[in-house]
């Protein structure tokens, strides 16, 4: 059982099958509480695997209408992402029970470990993490890992949905989140950040969150290739910063030597302060993976790993699932399920597919109407550069799952501008639409790319494309 303010009492958990909340609801079991929950896609009868994994687990689960709360001393549990008309939300305020914030309840088990580590950034959390993770697991320090992803290297028959890993050691290593501004409730002893770009909030709310999340830790690892956690770290202490590059060989640790596959990446890192060197074999391509794991070896060097233990471990890395995830192939067409969803990490994924030869059809699922709103310019700009010539987009309007939300940028408007800017595009107003002018445009050499975020059913749309092309 955990110790703290909300000690013995139940937890429900609404919209438990979320990506940040099912990991948090299995650490929870796993400690002992008592775990319910509810969520929406259940009620609509999706991802019926996922939901009998809970149960399977002693989460016992209740639809989305309130009646799963009906004690005084339940603790109800949300994401962001849910309002207030929800019923559960309104069931809780009638009984006057605590509601808590996902990320509250997080920050309360991680702020209470003797070795925390958080990964934050715009781009890469989760494969940082779930690298981290892996190398302390490696190490035998039995870390507590929670994680927004699947991370492949722990999934077992009885653990499908490895989001999560609970730990018996003093390591408790986790995502933490800016787009709800909830990673200033963190406090961690080991701070890694991937980088700063724009994404949900402005660059000056960005920065601003970012300088206060590595101004409190002891140790804050920062990217030296990304412009504004460069400035970061020339603000800080040098005694606390420790720093990773692709291309200044005075960061603490230097990769070079790349060699690059369609399988993974070769490279060499260097140690600036002892000289030592270690080869890494990644088993996923593209550059940004590289910079990935270098933040993960400083974070492992902050906790005493041997940069050669770390690099080894790295080597059996197997990746998170969507993260540039080879799905199949068929009639000599590749699948590949990307997690891509804002400028950076979308022209990431189209680099390292440009690197070998054929060309691409990409379907892009926006997360929703006000990201797509926001980051609007960005995407616009991304697509027309990064895209080749011969390349083809193909996208639904964006994720729906209900609630209040305004409307006031649709696919069609990204389509529309893309095309001014000379490449081909398309817009449809559901994503069979999309998947059917996929199967018609696809020929022998090309990738089809499934991009998105916020949406547990691509995956299935990826797979039910490659059965349609065999």
């Amino acid at each position: 059982m955990i110790s703290g303010p909300n000690q013995g009492r139940p937890y429900f958990f609404c919209g438990i099958g979320g990506s940040g909340m099912l990991p948090l609801a299995l650490i929870l079991r796993a400690k002992g509480c008592q775990v319910e929950g509810s969520d929406r896609s259940l009620d609509q009868g999706r991802l019926a695997q996922k939901f009998q994994f809970l149960r399977d687990h002693g989460i016992a689960l209740h639809p989305q209408d309130g009646s799963g709360l009906t004690r005084p001393d339940q603790i109800l549990v949300t994401s962001a992402a849910v309002e207030e008309t929800v019923p559960d939300v309104q069931a809780a305020r009638r009984l006057t029970l605590p509601v808590m914030r996902r990320a509250e309840l997080l920050a309360q088990l991680f702020n209470a470990a003797p070795q925390s580590i958080a990964v934050g950034g715009t781009s890469g959390k989760s494969t940082t993490t779930g690298m981290i993770g892996w190398i302390l697991h490696h190490a035998g320090r039995d870390p507590t890992i929670m994680n927004g992803a699947i991370m492949k290297n722990f999934i077992t028959p009885q653990i499908p949905f490895a989001g999560a890993v609970v730990g018996g050691g003093d390591v408790f290593i986790s995502e933490v989140d800016e787009s709800d501004g909830s990673i200033a409730l963190f406090n961690p002893k080991i701070a890694v950040l991937n980088n700063i770009s724009l994404d949900h909030k402005t660059m000056d709310e960005l920065r601003s969150l970012f300088r206060d999340f590595v101004s409190k830790a002891q140790v804050a690892v920062l990217n030296l290739d990304n412009v504004e956690s460069l400035a970061l770290a020339a603000a800080l202490s040098p005694r606390s910063v420790s720093t990773y590059s692709l291309v200044d060989p005075n960061a603490h640790l230097f990769a070079h030597d790349l060699r690059p596959s369609l399988e993974g990446i070769d490279f060499v890192v260097t140690e600036r302060e002892t000289g030592d060197e270690a080869n890494v074999y990644l088993q996923m391509p593209g550059v940004h993976n590289v910079s990935n794991a270098l933040a993960a070896l400083c974070a492992a060097r902050g906790c005493g790993v041997s940069l050669r233990e770390a690099a080894e471990a790295l080597s059996g890395f197997t990746g998170i699932k969507r993260r540039f995830e080879r799905v199949g192939s068929a009639k000599g067409v590749t699948i590949i399920d990307d997690f891509a969803h804002n400028p950076d990490k979308i022209a990431a994924t189209l680099a390292t597919l440009h690197a070998f030869p054929g060309r691409l059809l990409v379907l892009f699922q926006p997360h929703g109407f006000r990201p797509l709103t926001h980051m609007r310019k960005e995407l616009v700009t991304c697509f027309a550069e990064n895209l080749s010539e011969g390349d083809v987009l193909v996208m639904p309007e964006p994720v729906y799952y209900g609630g209040t939300t305004e409307r006031l940028t649709t696919s069609a408007d990204i389509v529309r501008e893309v095309k001014a800017g000379g490449r081909d595009a398309f817009a449809f107003a559901d994503r069979p639409a999309c998947g059917d002018k996929l199967v018609s445009l696809a020929q022998p050499g090309d990738r089809i790319v499934i991009m998105g975020a916020r949406d547990d059913t691509l995956p299935e749309f990826a797979a039910d494309l490659l059965k349609r092309l065999g």
